[in-house]
């Protein structure tokens, strides 16, 4: 089975060269100005240029006004939009109808439970992502480099696509394979010398763990 790959909160173009050189599927910006991984849509616009044709370009918000979203999907023209907030079902059809565009649903877990909150969108969400709940008093809905027990992804529908994400890195890559054999991971923190400071030997050493845990699997 392919795995996709996304390497999130990218801002150089050297980030994205080596995210690229490693065969990521998706890169991802983030427009969420409380975040250290926040980028200006044009300047994303210029850096996602890199990626056309190998890659898909994920524009990631958070409860964004329909003027930011228009002003990102005009300035960086995004493959996809991520939203990482508290939309709902019917928002999620609205923007899909408004650019056009797929549309990947993050969703907090923490316990099997929390699985329950993907049925309204169930039809809606072209793709979900699990991310860890963020600690107590964190501004940030994501990237903030907490996993969750990933067993309990294995009480899901087998028909749910979706993305792992959540405090992986190139340690502990080769236990969230095995446990959740997920179909896609998204990674940000794990590649990070400092709080948005991607580095691009850790995700050079990231995706050298992806395929020793692939290959040991298929041994």
């Amino acid at each position: 089975m392919a795995l996709d790959i996304k390497i999130c909160g990218l801002k150089t173009d050297k980030a994205v060269a080596a995210a690229l050189a490693g065969g990521a599927s998706h890169v991802g910006f983030i427009f969420f100005a409380k975040s250290p991984r926040f980028i200006d849509p044009l300047e994303a616009g210029g850096l996602r240029e890199a990626a056309i044709g190998k890659a898909k370009a994920v524009a990631v918000t958070v409860d964004a006004s329909d003027a930011f979203l228009d002003e990102i999907v005009e300035k960086m023209r995004p493959d996809m939009l991520q939203l990482h907030g508290s939309e709902t079902p019917e928002r999620l059809a609205e923007l899909k109808a408004r650019y056009g565009l797929p549309v990947i649903k993050a969703l907090p877990v923490s316990e099997a439970a929390d699985l329950e909150r993907i049925k309204p969108f169930i039809g809606i969400a072209d793709r979900f992502l699990f991310d860890a709940k963020p600690p107590k008093g964190s501004e940030l809905p994501g990237g903030n480099g907490i996993a969750f027990d990933w067993r309990i992804l294995a009480g899901l529908d087998a028909g749910v696509d979706y993305m792992l994400s959540g405090g992986l890195n190139a340690a502990n890559i080769g236990d969230a394979l095995r446990l959740a054999n997920p179909p896609a991971i998204d990674i940000s923190s794990g590649v990070e010398s400092a709080p948005g400071v991607k580095d691009p030997a850790l995700i050079e050493q990231f995706f050298r763990a992806v395929r020793a845990a692939r290959d040991n699997r298929a041994a």
